[in-house]
C-alpha cells in the first residue's frame, strides 16, 4: 500500500494548528482521510485543497478530530458542510460524561445537567456532531484499538479518556482524591509546576549532538493528553505515527499498548512531532523508547513533520527538533507551505523537494 500524508499550513503567528489529507491505496484506487482540520480559517482552504487536488467531486472515507481543542476542530464544520463524508471519528465529551459523572467534585450534578453544562463549553464539536448527523456520516469513537482506514489507535483508551474529562479546562472540577487514587492526575498542576509550564525562554545556550538539554518531565493540558494517536504499518517497512497534541502520558499509554499487540516500533518511515514542537510533550526517554536512542550522526531515517506556522516565535522548538533529528528524523516544518510525505506516490505538479531543517547549535534556555 502507498501512503502520502500532507501536512498544510495552518494558522498564524502564534496560533498554529493541525489539518493533514492522506492518501492511501494505489495511484488508480485510493481513499482519502483528513485528519483535524485546523482552524476556522482553513476550512475553505482545507475544501478548495481537496477539490484542487482531487476533483470537484472528492469524497472522504475517514474525517478524525484528535482531540476538542478548537485549533484542530473548526476546520472541519466547513469540510462537512462542502464534501460528502462517510465516517467521522471524534470522541464526544458530553456523550461520555455519564461514565464519568463519578469523577466530578459536584456529587449534585444530574447526568443530564452535566451532559448540558458539558455540551455549551464545546460548541465546535456539537457543530461538528449535527452536521455530521444531517449528512449520515457514521460516527464512531476513535478509542484505542479502533481501525481507522490503514490505522489503529493506540491512545486513549476509553477508561483513561473518562478520568481526562473531568481534567479537561472546559468542564467541571475533577474529584481530586478519586482521580490521585486512580494517578491519572494530569489536567492541575501545582503552582511551581505551572510557573515552569509556562517559562518562556531565558536565554539561549549552546548544545552539540552529545550533550542534550531536553529534559524529561514535561506536562500538558488533559484534553492534549487524549489526543488520538494513529499507528499504520503499511509494509515493506514504513510504518507511520501521528500524534495529534499528545503528551509524554499519552505516548507512554501509546507504547505500552503497541508493545502488548507486538507492534513495531523505533522503526518509523514518518512521525508527526506532536503539538508543533513544544517542549512540553515529549522528553529523552519516552523518544529513546518510541524513536530509538540517539545515534552516531545524522541519518534522515525516517521523515518527522510539524505543524507551524511561518511567523510562530514559539514553535517548533529546536531544543525539540534537535531531539528528533538526534534519533534519525529528517525534520520538516510547514511554516507557511504545504509539506507532503508521498509515500509511495509521484510528486504532484508544482510540489518541489524541501530541505529538511538542519540541526540546531542554539536551543532554548529554560532553568
Amino acid at each position: 500500500m502507498k501512503c502520502e500524508i500532507e501536512f498544510l499550513a495552518v494558522g498564524e503567528a502564534s496560533k498554529a494548528g493541525d489539518a493533514i489529507v492522506i492518501r492511501y491505496g494505489e495511484i488508480d484506487n485510493y481513499e482519502l482521510m483528513v485528519v483535524d482540520g485546523g482552524t476556522a480559517d482553513t476550512g475553505e482552504k482545507l475544501v478548495a485543497h481537496l477539490r484542487d487536488q482531487f476533483g470537484i467531486s472528492v469524497t472522504l472515507e475517514h474525517v478524525v478530530l484528535t482531540h476538542s481543542d478548537a485549533d484542530h476542530a473548526s476546520g472541519l464544520r466547513e469540510v462537512l458542510r462542502e464534501i460528502p463524508v462517510a465516517n467521522v471519528w471524534l470522541h464526544i465529551p458530553w456523550l461520555l460524561s455519564d461514565e464519568a459523572i463519578h469523577l466530578f467534585n459536584n456529587k449534585n450534578w444530574t447526568k443530564a445537567g452535566l451532559s448540558e453544562k458539558i455540551k455549551a463549553e464545546y460548541p465546535v464539536v456539537a457543530e461538528i456532531i449535527e452536521l455530521a448527523s444531517a449528512a449520515n456520516c457514521n460516527i464512531y469513537y476513535p478509542f484505542q484499538g479502533a481501525t481507522i482506514g490503514p490505522f489503529t489507535v493506540l491512545s486513549p483508551q476509553k477508561e483513561v479518556y473518562l478520568y481526562l474529562l473531568p481534567q479537561f479546562s472546559k468542564t467541571p472540577d475533577p474529584d481530586q482524591e478519586l482521580i490521585e487514587e486512580a494517578n491519572m492526575w494530569i489536567g492541575n498542576a501545582s503552582n511551581s509546576m505551572l510557573a515552569k509550564i509556562l517559562a518562556k525562554v531565558r536565554s539561549w545556550i549552546q548544545e552539540n549532538w552529545d550533550n542534550e538539554h531536553l529534559k524529561d518531565g514535561g506536562v500538558t493540558s488533559a484534553s492534549n493528553e487524549s489526543s488520538v494517536i494513529l499507528y499504520a504499518d503499511i509494509g515493506d517497512e514504513r510504518r507511520i505515527l501521528l500524534t495529534g497534541d499528545a503528551g509524554v502520558n499519552a505516548l507512554w499509554w501509546a507504547i505500552n499498548y503497541a508493545k502488548d499487540r507486538n507492534y513495531v516500533l523505533q522503526q518509523f518511515s514518518f512521525v508527526q512531532i506532536p503539538h508543533h514542537g513544544s517542549r512540553r510533550n515529549v522528553g529523552p526517554s519516552v523518544l529513546n523508547e518510541l524513536l530509538g536512542p540517539i545515534e552516531s550522526q545524522a541519518t534522515n531515517r525516517f521523515s518527522a513533520f510539524v505543524s507551524a506556522p511561518a511567523e510562530d516565535d514559539n514553535h517548533p522548538r529546536k531544543i525539540v527538533l534537535n531531539a528528533f533529528i538526534r534519533r534519525g528524523g529528517r525534520v520538516i516544518a510547514t511554516q507557511g507551505l504545504n509539506k507532503v510525505h508521498c509515500g509511495g506516490f509521484p510528486i504532484r505538479p508544482g510540489y518541489v523537494t524541501v530541505d529538511a531543517l538542519p540541526f540546531s547549535t542554539t536551543v532554548e534556555d529554560y532553568d
